[in-house]
């Protein structure tokens, strides 16, 4: 068993555009996954980055997960446990309006609560080496195809996800 620390970022080319996700495995980036949608957001993306950085690696045997995202969106919903929140009220948010993303959030939230990973910031275009990776991987995701796998993705990325803000 070892640690893992996955990388994830998301990008969109105009906000809603087409986007992309990205995740990869620290310290290399060798063992990655992309994908993207024709018409999202740039939120989505982040989470869904996410998404599949968990739904890749919840098989195998590890230890410790840590995602790092440049998102505070995301990490912040973990760190200060948004999400507990939000299903005791009813997926309504502060505002007492729908939560962004909810069919997003509601697989992500099962994903955490069985991997039970940790989250960290980091700065986005900061030079962080894995950030960097995983931004440039996000970007030329968002440019499609979408419906095809990406050359040189991981396994875990044979059928992108597709994502829909309609």
């Amino acid at each position: 068993m070892s640690d893992l620390v996955i990388y994830t970022d998301g990008a969109c080319q105009g906000n809603p555009g087409p986007g992309g996700w990205a995740w990869a495995i620290a310290p290399e980036g060798a063992v990655h996954g992309s994908g993207g949608a024709a018409h999202t957001t740039n939120q989505r993306m982040e989470v869904m980055a996410v998404v599949e950085a968990l739904r890749a690696h919840t098989s195998s045997p590890q230890g410790s997960i840590t995602i790092v995202s440049d998102s505070t969106y995301v990490v912040n919903c973990f760190r200060d446990r948004w999400w507990v929140r939000w299903q005791q009220n009813g997926w309504k948010n502060s505002k007492k309006e729908p939560v962004a993303n909810t069919d997003l959030w509601k697989p992500l939230i099962e994903l955490v609560q069985r991997t039970q990973p940790s989250f960290r910031w980091v700065k986005g275009h900061s030079g962080d080496r894995m950030n960097d990776l995983v931004d440039r991987l996000a970007v030329e995701a968002a440019k499609g195809p979408f419906d095809q796998p990406r050359p040189g993705a991981a396994a875990a990325d044979a059928v992108p996800a597709q994502d829909s803000l309609f």
